[in-house]
Formats: structure tokens, sequence, C-alpha cells
């Protein structure tokens, strides 16, 4: 609300990616910043059926907002591509209509899996904030003595774990990495022994 303040006061167009809304974790839920008031007609909402309904790869989105925006990228948009494959459209109505048990179903696998990494990293000295949303952590590698580029190569080749360097996402993402728990269960235990391994005999070499 506080930045909606900011927003209205210099006439802001917002674009606001709400890609994760529904995988939040907590008592806290997501809310749309078209539905802070006096925000709806200066903003837009994209979105798509890849991370809630696990569609990635279907290539399927929208985007809400005030009719003259919405008209002006239509114009842009029907020059551009066909249209979603017709398939695909008829999935993400059955996932609209019948898909809210799914979603919640995995958001509780989701939390367990993210209480899981962000207790056992914790445990391995990397330290790592616990996320309200999506299925990423963030851990410090700083234990390890690498910069995150080392750390991400070293790993994948000492123990087949393939992790993201933190400067990936620019340069303040130095000394971390991230991690995705939207595996199995299985895999991400597996992952977790191997990178405990990893420290462990890079601690030894030191």
């Amino acid at each position: 609300e506080a930045i909606a303040k900011v927003i209205e006061k210099h006439d802001i167009l917002v674009l606001s990616d709400e890609i994760y809304g529904e995988l939040t974790y907590g008592k806290e839920r997501h809310v749309s910043f078209a539905d802070i008031p006096h925000m709806k007609e200066r903003t837009i909402v994209v979105s798509g059926f890849s991370k809630a309904y696990a569609m990635t790869g279907w290539r399927l989105g929208y985007a809400l907002g005030p009719e003259p925006v919405i008209s002006q990228m239509l114009k842009l948009h029907q020059y551009a591509i066909m249209s979603a494959p017709t398939t695909a459209q008829y999935a993400a109505i059955e996932a609209l209509k019948h898909g809210d048990n799914d979603i919640e179903h995995m958001r509780e696998e989701y939390d367990m899996r993210r209480r899981l990494i962000v207790d056992e990293f914790g445990r391995m000295g990397m330290t790592c904030f616990e996320p309200e949303g999506a299925f990423y952590v963030f851990p410090s590698i700083q234990v390890s003595g690498m910069t995150s580029e080392d750390f991400c190569e070293k790993l994948i080749y000492a123990q087949r774990v393939a992790i993201v360097p933190g400067t990936a996402f620019g340069d303040c993402g130095e000394g971390f990495a991230r991690v995705s728990y939207s595996y199995s269960l299985k895999h991400i235990q597996e992952a977790l022994v191997r990178i405990e391994k990893f420290l462990n005999e890079k601690h030894s070499e030191g």
C-alpha cells in the first residue's frame, strides 16, 4: 500500500508479474497489486499456468489490465503469433474450473520441501532465508570459501548436482546460489546428501 501511494502520486503504470501468486506459504496469501484501492485502472497483471498448474512447456499465459492498454497490446500480439495452441487453451480452462484442489496439494508439498531444504542448509552452515513463496531458496555458500560460480561449477562436476550461481541475478548475488525445490522429495534428499559431501571434502582439503 505504501508503494501504491507513490504510484498514484506520480501517475505511474504498473506491470505486475504474478506468476507465483498461488504458491505462497503460511497464513499470508498473495494479494494482487490490482486489488489495492485505486490501482486496478493503472495495473497490468501478467501471469500464466506453468507454475500454479504445473503446465510448464504449454507456454500459455495471460495479461489483465485497462482496456485501452490491452487493446493496443492485442494489436501487437496478433501480428507476432497466430494463437496459443487449442489443446493448451482447453487444458487451461479445465485447470481454472477444477484445479484448485491440486494447487492446494502442491502448495502443501512445496511447503514441506521448503522447510526441509532450509533446515538442512542451515545445519550445513549454508544460512538461508526462508522464502514465503515460489519454489526457490537462496542459500549462502560463503562457508565454502569459494565464489558462487566456482562453487556451482565444482559441485556439478564432483557430485552431479546442478544449482545456479547467485551472480546470475547480479553482482549482489555473489556468495549465494539459487536452488529449486520443485523436484521429488527423493531427489532433494539425495541432492542434499551430495552437497554436504561436497562441502566436507572441500573442508578436508583446506
